[in-house]
C-alpha cells in the first residue's frame, strides 16, 4: 500500500486517540474529533467521495444510503461487532466489501452481563443511592432492611450461546448458577460438560423452569420480539431478565407491562428498543428499584474499544493490499 495513493478514509464518529493517530498515518483519514453523530446529509457525500467508511453501530447504512455511493466506494469498515445497522444485501449487490470487528469484546459484555446478573437481585443501584441522595440518613445495618436475593444455585437461562453467551455461561457457573440454554443448534459437547449445561431445543420451555435469562444473541428478523409478550408471560415471577446483545429482541412495551404488574422480579438493560431514547417507563421503574438501566456501555472499555480500531486499520489494509479481509461479512450471515 505504500507505493499506491492512500485510500479516503471517512469516520462517522470519534475513535480513541491511538486509533485516529494511526488511521492518519496510514490513510487519508478525515476524522470525527467533536464526535457529533454525522446526518444523513453528511453520510450521503461521505460516500460519494470516499473509498471506505467507517461507522458505527449509531450509523443506518441502509440501501438507500448504499444507492448514493460513488464507483470508487469500495468498502464499509464498521467499528462494530454487530452488523446489523449495514444492509450487507445492498453493498454486496454494489460491489462494497463489508467487515465488523468481531471477537474482541466478548470478555468485556460478559463481564458487564454478569455485573447486571448481580446487581438487579441483589439491588445494588439501590442501595448505592441511599447513600449518595440522603447522605447521612443511613441508620445502619438492619436483619431486614434492602433485602434483595441470592443467585447462588439458581437456574440462568442463556439465549444465544455463541462466544458472548459462552463467556457468560463460564462466569455464571463460577458464580454457582446452574446452566441452561437456548440457540440454533447445541454447542460441542466439550463445552456442555465444561460448562455441565442443559440444551433447550425449545425456549418456551426453557423460560418457565429458569431463575435469569439472559439475552446474548444477535439481532435478526428472526430475534425481534423473540422475548414477546407470551413469552415473557412464561417466566416466574421471581426470575430475572438481562440484556446486553440489543434492545429489539426484547418487546420493550411488554416487558415494562410485566414489570410493573409483578409478573416478574426485575429487569437490567444496557440496550434499548428506540436507542439513544430511553422509554420514560423504563427510568420510572428504575426510580423504583425494579429495573437497572445502563447507557450502552457493555463493551465500554479502553482496551476493547482500542482492538476494535486495530481491526479495522487491519480490515482497511488488509483490502487495499488486495487480499481478503479478515473479519469480511458476507450476504445472509449477518
Amino acid at each position: 500500500m505504500t507505493n499506491r495513493k492512500r485510500p479516503k478514509v471517512y469516520i462517522t464518529r470519534k475513535l480513541p486517540d491511538a486509533v485516529e493517530t494511526r488511521m492518519r498515518e496510514l490513510f487519508e483519514a478525515e476524522l470525527n474529533v467533536d464526535d457529533k453523530p454525522r446526518t444523513r446529509e453528511e453520510l450521503i457525500a461521505a460516500v460519494k467521495t470516499a473509498d471506505v467508511l467507517v461507522p458505527t453501530v449509531t450509523d443506518r447504512i441502509d440501501a438507500a444510503l448504499i444507492a448514493e455511493a460513488g464507483p470508487q466506494m469500495k468498502l464499509i469498515a464498521s467499528f462494530s461487532n454487530g452488523t446489523d445497522h449495514i444492509d450487507i444485501d445492498a453493498a454486496a449487490k454494489k460491489g462494497i466489501t463489508v467487515t465488523n470487528t468481531p471477537n474482541v469484546l466478548t470478555e468485556d459484555t460478559a463481564d458487564m452481563t454478569m455485573a447486571l446478573i448481580l446487581a438487579v437481585p441483589r439491588r445494588l443501584v439501590q442501595g448505592a443511592r441511599v447513600l449518595m441522595d440522603k447522605p447521612g440518613e443511613w441508620e445502619g445495618w438492619s436483619p431486614t432492611w434492602m433485602l434483595g436475593r441470592r443467585i447462588w444455585g439458581k437456574r440462568i437461562g442463556i439465549i444465544g450461546m455463541g462466544r458472548i453467551g459462552t463467556a457468560v455461561a463460564r462466569r455464571a457457573k463460577a458464580f454457582g448458577l446452574s446452566i441452561h440454554y437456548h440457540n440454533r443448534k447445541r454447542v460441542n459437547p466439550a463445552t456442555e460438560d465444561e460448562l455441565e449445561a442443559t440444551y433447550w431445543d425449545s425456549l418456551d420451555q426453557m423460560l418457565a423452569r429458569v431463575d435469569i435469562v439472559s439475552v446474548n444473541c444477535p439481532s435478526t428478523p428472526a430475534t425481534f420480539h423473540l422475548l414477546s409478550a407470551r413469552r415473557l408471560a412464561l417466566l416466574q415471577p421471581t426470575s430475572y431478565v438481562v440484556n446486553t446483545a440489543r434492545g429489539d429482541i426484547i418487546d420493550e412495551d411488554a416487558l415494562i407491562q410485566a414489570l410493573r404488574a409483578g409478573k416478574i422480579a426485575g429487569a437490567g438493560l444496557d440496550v434499548f428498543e428506540n436507542e439513544p431514547a430511553v422509554n420514560p417507563k423504563l427510568v420510572k421503574l428504575a426510580n423504583e428499584g425494579k429495573v437497572v438501566l445502563l447507557p450502552h456501555t457493555g463493551s465500554a472499555t479502553i482496551e476493547g474499544r482500542i482492538d476494535m480500531g486495530d481491526k479495522v486499520i487491519i480490515n482497511i489494509r488488509t483490502y487495499f493490499d488486495g487480499h481478503r479481509p479478515p473479519n469480511r461479512v458476507l450476504p445472509n450471515r449477518g
